[in-house]
């Protein structure tokens, strides 16, 4: 099976770990044909599954596949979670374990619905769905060594709403998703860590260092990709960025930001002086 077929097959998977799995082996599949492409046709044939970037693929009826549980509720019916009891922190946790999962599904949405794009666009997507998979494992390992399980909590669908939002517009997608809403991850990120730390979890603590250290890449992929986007189709970035923010309603990212890790994603002087220009 071609790879952006695999990347929707992946997608429609319902179990968290099982959908994990198949996209760190889809990555592992995709990398190694593209090592093997690389030296020679032969080779890469022998390797795996091709890369078709100009299929036009049909969905299922219904996407993403996801458990029944977690219960998604409004974001602003959701309480807030401190890490200072069990409870609270185990909380806290699932709701960073959601974003991770729906992360998971955001990358390989990427692959899969948007034909015609380079072949590095979609290596790019497969291996950000890899690592917010292993993500999403460490997240859900260290909730059931305290006790709970991925779907124990409500949680909320903003990320994926926004996935559905622009559908239609590779360019909103690249700019509204990973550059704006996984980029608030950036800024809120080193808080939790020191919270967590204080409380005593510093499994939780190391874990959110790989995923900010990541994620820190995966807000590039989005920034190359929509900048890319933009000088194809004679746009300027940032003008066109309040556009599409004002169009599909995207949030105004709030202070306090972490510009040090916005700057290594790729984010222009000028693009943090308008955030804190508000």
């Amino acid at each position: 099976m071609e790879l952006r077929h695999h990347a929707l097959r992946v997608l429609a998977l319902d179990d968290p770990a099982a959908k994990a799995a198949a996209a760190r082996e889809l990555w592992a599949l995709a990398s190694a044909t593209s090592a093997a492409s690389a030296a020679s046709a032969a080779d890469a044939a022998a390797a795996g599954p091709a890369l078709d970037c100009d299929a036009v693929l049909l969905p299922p009826s219904t996407l993403p596949g996801r458990p029944a549980l977690p219960r998604l509720v409004a974001a602003t019916s959701l309480p807030r979670r401190s890490p200072f009891t069990a409870a609270g922190r185990a909380g806290l946790l699932h709701s960073v374990a959601h974003i991770e999962f729906n992360a998971i599904n955001l990358a390989l949405d990427a692959v899969w619905r948007f034909p015609g794009m380079p072949a590095s666009y979609y290596l790019d997507w497969l291996r950000v769905a890899s690592e917010e998979a292993l993500h999403y494992t460490l997240l859900a390992d260290h909730l059931s060594s305290l006790g709970h399980a991925y779907g124990d909590f409500d949680a909320h669908d903003g990320l994926w709403a926004m996935t559905e939002r622009t559908a239609a517009d590779i360019t909103a997608r690249m700019a509204l998703v990973p550059r704006t809403l996984e980029a608030r991850g950036l800024d809120a990120t080193p808080l939790m860590q020191a919270r967590l730390a204080q409380a005593g979890d510093h499994r939780a603590a190391a874990i959110l260092d790989i995923i900010l250290r990541d994620e820190i890449g995966h807000v590039a992929v989005g920034n190359r990709w929509y900048r890319w986007l933009c000088a194809r189709d004679g746009l300027d970035p940032v003008s066109h960025y309040r556009v599409l923010a004002a169009r599909h309603g995207a949030p105004r990212p709030r202070a306090p930001f972490n510009v040090q890790a916005r700057l290594q994603a790729g984010f222009t002087d000028d693009e943090i002086a308008a955030l804190s220009a508000g």
